[in-house]
């Protein structure tokens, strides 16, 4: 296995061995998820606590991705001037402050203020690592460890819901968030330790705000990128809408599912800790737009599978419902790499989280009528619907792009 050959430059710790900058970006996606959708086990006790409708208790999640997606696209900006690492970190260190105060909570909307708060801080955590992943390792490389970022994001996911929901019943809603930020600082440690350095950058590169709005330009015109980024957002919808409203369906008859046992319930995600990490085979044996067809068509089967009457059949319908998305996520994420150069790429990753995130924004509460009208297979309705456009969009425009020359960094240059 190939190091990240910034770190066998000699200006890097010689005994950091190459699985320890893996494992902090595997932390880096933990421990953003692992806040992000915390609340989502426990939306049916937040309203009864509150005595507040679905629609309002499901805001607790809307509020961490809106303001993620407000966020995003300047992340990219500002960790190109004040560093990389040095911005993951200091994210995570801020993360803390909002987690303990959500416990403190009075109100749900003194709640949704926390849960605002805790969303300011995750961009600068995820979205500069994906940028990061892009600068720091070598091309063939890329996927498989994008793919272990994905994995890690959907451990952290499983986790935050699982952790609240779990702890929930014991102790309350309340000290739940203090679970997440004794996690988030185990979390804090692995990067600070083990997150690589920033890589020397290449000279002659533009830089200021003449620099950035080119970049921004060139990627509001960039239709491949665009394509990209529509994909993002039908991803988080899907999976924001499933999960979201699939806790009020299985709290309902006949299933009757309690707080603690809706936490298990997201146990399913671990299937995505299993298939993420294999996109890169799926890559080079079926391609890009073969890997997201069949992807999308898990999904579909998967989330038509829910409408059974067992409990068991639902379940593993979510699996392969989340599988597909995790999948088709991972590969949109590399494609983003492909379709714009080095030198906007972290700008470019902004972009498309802003569109991720306005489709996670829109997932738990855009489906609300649906379900008062129609209940849980109107929900499934709309996210066979959004699956299958993903697919269809990714059919059309996700052809093969010309190879994109990247910038070389000052390590790559000889190699070049």
């Amino acid at each position: 296995m190939t190091a990240p050959r910034h770190i066998e430059s000699e200006e890097y710790d010689a005994a950091m061995t190459p699985i320890r900058p893996r494992i902090a970006v595997f932390a880096a996606g933990a421990v953003s998820f692992l806040n992000l959708y915390a609340t989502q086990s426990l939306l049916p006790e937040l309203s009864r606590v509150f005595g507040a409708s679905e629609a309002a208790v499901a805001l607790t999640v809307s509020a961490a991705t809106i303001s993620v997606a407000l966020v995003a696209p300047f992340a990219g900006t500002l960790a190109d001037a004040v560093g990389r690492k040095r911005m993951v970190v200091a994210a995570v260190l801020l993360l803390l402050v909002p987690t303990l105060l959500a416990a403190q909570a009075a109100s749900l909307h003194e709640l949704i203020v926390w849960r605002l708060l805790q969303g300011l801080c995750l961009p600068a955590i995820f979205a500069v690592t994906v940028a990061h992943i892009s600068e720091q390792w070598p091309v063939d490389e890329r996927a498989d460890v994008t793919a272990l970022y994905m994995a890690g994001s959907v451990l952290g996911g499983f986790s935050g819901r699982f952790v609240s929901a779990m702890i929930e019943p014991v102790a309350g809603w309340r000290f739940a968030f203090v679970a997440l930020a004794l996690i988030t600082t185990l979390c804090a440690v692995i990067l600070v330790r083990w997150l690589p350095k920033d890589a020397p950058r290449p000279t002659g590169r533009r830089s200021g705000i003449g620099a950035v709005l080119d970049a921004w330009r060139g990627h509001l015109t960039n239709g491949r990128l665009l394509a990209v980024c529509v994909v993002g957002f039908l991803m988080l919808f899907f999976l924001q809408a499933v999960f979201t409203w699939v806790n009020f369906h299985l709290s309902q008859p006949p299933y009757n599912l309690s707080t603690a046992q809706l936490g298990f319930i997201f146990a399913v995600y671990l299937a995505g800790v299993v298939v993420t990490p294999m996109t890169g085979r799926l890559l080079r044996r079926f391609g890009t737009r073969g890997t997201v067809a069949l992807a999308a068509g898990v999904s579909s089967l998967g989330l038509l599978a829910t409408l059974a009457p067992s409990l068991p059949v639902v379940v593993a319908g979510l699996a392969a419902g989340g599988v597909g998305v995790f999948v088709t996520q991972a590969v949109a994420m590399g494609r983003v790499g492909q379709v714009v150069p080095s030198g906007g790429r972290s700008s470019a990753v902004g972009l498309y989280v802003l569109f991720y995130y306005m489709g996670g924004t829109t997932g738990p509460v855009g489906p609300a009528p649906v379900w008062h009208a129609f209940g849980w297979p109107g929900v499934v309705a709309v996210g066979i619907a959004a699956m299958a456009t993903a697919g269809l969009i990714a059919a059309v425009a996700w052809r093969p792009v010309p190879a994109v020359r990247p910038e070389p960094t000052v390590a790559e240059a000889p190699a070049e």
